[in-house]
């Protein structure tokens, strides 16, 4: 009866402890069972917010020759254009609207300079000053388009960059290359950089863009220089300007962009909500042009590589003839390819990473910031609740207790 007694009360007194511990401890594990795919977390949390899923496309379209477009009902003719090469493509999803020969190996003369850009300007706050050196100005190509950069003289990192991109100086460039690394540090710098973008048919020799042997490009890459270009503020503010002061010394004098988009020059009208990017123009090259325009909440992003009719302004105009149709095929059109650079085999394993727990041996991970739904029997997390060891320990007690009292009972001589 003694131990009957005793291990009922001890029985009934748990029971009661862990009805009250249950209550916050179910309280505490509701979040637990939140879903893995929550709203990602805002800037500054410890998950970036998950970018919108990309829509599939045969990439291997770019790769045939000839205009590639998938119209829908209602879509715009594309232009008929005389360039050896071309793409357009919005800017903000990367989608590839249509495209000509878009891996076409070609000369790409100064709209390198794109890369260039990309890749030199985190090296340098736009106030800098340099005080040019005379070895600095060494090698430059004959014939090659100049700022009118002097050795001796003092400039502002910014000064030097406005050079490179309204007069497309090629000795602001090597200025601003040898204050980076120097000139083959450079061309390595930036190849890294456009294979980094995804960008695989360009091969860097002269970072200036200067006609090189093996120096080539496609529409297909430039289009991805441009894409990176304007959605980088302190690029953007360099390529969309149209004119500026150059200093020289103790006085400056005027500078205008030479992308006649921009511009409004030599009869070419400006287009409405351009951008920029970079111009240029090489006899081996032929004209080229990265072109961005903006209307509304889309951009879009254009190269023109060598235009075979129309003279030397034609590069502008077939540019616009695709800015027109682009804006103008929104969501009328299929893409035909992406701006964006392949998913890694290391991003690849990560999205399907496992973890070893005891007993559950190839678990998926948890998506950062978020917890993935928890079986009933695991613990709770630190700081989520009361652990179940708690009452668990306690019935223990208590029926240690009362065996304890049974015993002692026994031994105590009845009166």
């Amino acid at each position: 009866m003694i131990v009957t007694s005793a291990l009922r009360h001890a029985a009934a007194g748990s029971a009661a402890m862990l009805l009250v511990l249950s209550a916050p401890l179910a309280a505490a594990a509701t979040p637990l069972r939140a879903p893995v795919s929550a709203p990602a977390l805002g800037p500054g949390s410890l998950s970036e917010p998950t970018p919108p899923a990309r829509r599939f496309v045969d990439t291997a379209r770019l790769d045939r020759s000839g205009t590639q477009v998938q119209p829908l009902a209602g879509a715009p003719a594309v232009p008929s254009l005389s360039a050896l090469s071309w793409v357009v493509a919005d800017a903000g999803t990367g989608e590839v609207l249509a495209a000509r020969s878009a891996h076409r190996k070609l000369p790409p003369a100064s709209t390198l300079k794109a890369l260039f850009a990309l890749t030199a300007l985190p090296h340098h706050e736009a106030d800098e000053r340099h005080t040019v050196a005379d070895e600095e100005l060494t090698g430059i190509g004959e014939g090659s388009s100049l700022v009118g950069v002097k050795e001796g003289y003092t400039y502002r990192v910014s000064d030097l960059w406005n050079g490179v991109f309204l007069s497309s100086g090629n000795d602001a460039v090597h200025v601003l290359a040898a204050m980076s690394g120097g000139w083959e540090s450079m061309a390595r710098q930036m190849q890294e950089k456009a294979r980094s973008l995804g960008a695989r048919d360009t091969h860097v020799v002269s970072p200036d863009g200067y006609d090189a042997p093996g120096q080539v490009s496609s529409a297909y890459d430039l289009a991805v220089f441009g894409r990176a270009g304007v959605l980088d503020p302190e690029f953007t503010r360099y390529c969309s300007t149209a004119y500026a002061d150059f200093p020289a010394g103790s006085w400056s004098y005027g500078i205008a962009n030479t992308n006649r988009l921009l511009t409004g020059a030599d009869g070419v009208g400006r287009y409405p909500g351009i951008i920029g990017v970079k111009n240029g123009y090489t006899s081996n090259a032929g004209n080229t042009l990265v072109a961005a325009a903006r209307r509304g909440d889309r951009t879009l992003v254009v190269s023109v590589m060598n235009p075979q009719s129309g003279g030397g302004l034609a590069v502008y105009e077939e540019a616009r003839a695709l800015l027109d149709w682009g804006f103008a095929a929104a969501g009328k059109v299929q893409p035909v390819g992406s701006l964006l650079p392949p998913k890694s085999p290391e991003a690849d394993r990560s999205d399907t990473r496992t973890v070893s727990a005891p007993g559950r041996a190839g678990a998926p991970a948890a998506a950062p910031g978020t917890t993935a739904e928890r079986p009933a029997a695991a613990a709770a997390a630190p700081g989520q609740g009361p652990s179940v060891a708690l009452p668990l320990t306690l019935v223990a007690s208590a029926c240690s207790a009362a065996v304890a009292l049974w015993a002692w009972r026994r031994r105590v001589p009845r009166l």
